[in-house]
């Protein structure tokens, strides 16, 4: 489970940190305002690496697909796609990645998308033994496959509004704005309040 520390701080929030990195990106069209309207999380098996996607929308605006990691040390090789750092009162400091640069949370992304696996719950940390609650965002792969290989290394840049990430023998596209076509055979759905049932992610061979 992604453990949340709910009375924990982050400084600066992950909402500034996106409001400051989305107009660096060729796919962001301008418009302020968009408020994050749903979220969901997925589990680093070794328990390190946070790993989040947001949905970020506004009446009448597309809905951005932001996707981060958070870790507790620089990711070598990937100052890039630093998005920023940030003070955790509970864990310190946070080093804030595009997930699509991650190679634990695209492996998460590959291991959903392949194995029609989930996102997982929030845990939260309330001092008197943890408490699950949904996400407010549900992502679920179409996959059936019983495993995947691993993805250790990964490179990624935008063409349009997808993010192309090379991960060795796969590539997975990220859709950054919904509704966008994903050309792929296996690919990852997102159900949150207010929004369909809409394909963000897929999973194809290199």
């Amino acid at each position: 489970m992604a453990i949340v520390y709910p009375h924990a701080t982050l400084t600066p929030s992950k909402r500034e940190l996106m409001e400051a990195w989305l107009p660096t990106r060729s796919w962001y069209d301008g418009n302020e305002g968009r408020t994050i309207t749903g979220s969901f999380r997925f589990d680093d098996p070794a328990g390190e690496v946070g790993c989040e996607g947001f949905l970020l929308g506004a009446e009448g605006l597309p809905t951005f697909v932001v996707v981060l990691t958070y870790r507790s040390a620089e990711l070598e090789g990937a100052e890039e796609h630093l998005i920023g750092t940030s003070e955790h009162s509970e864990l310190g400091r946070r080093w804030v990645y595009d997930g699509c640069a991650d190679p634990v949370l695209v492996g998460e992304l590959v291991r959903a998308v392949l194995t029609g696996g989930t996102g997982v719950d929030h845990e939260f940390d309330l001092g008197d033994g943890p408490e699950s609650r949904p996400t407010s965002a549900q992502v679920r792969g179409s996959g059936s496959a019983s495993d995947v290989p691993p993805v250790t290394e990964v490179g990624c840049h935008d063409e349009g509004p997808l993010t192309i990430v090379n991960a060795g023998p796969l590539e997975v596209v990220v859709a950054r704005i919904t509704g966008t076509y994903v050309d792929a055979a296996e690919t990852l759905s997102v159900t949150w309040k207010g929004g369909d049932d809409v394909v963000i992610a897929g999973v194809r061979p290199d």
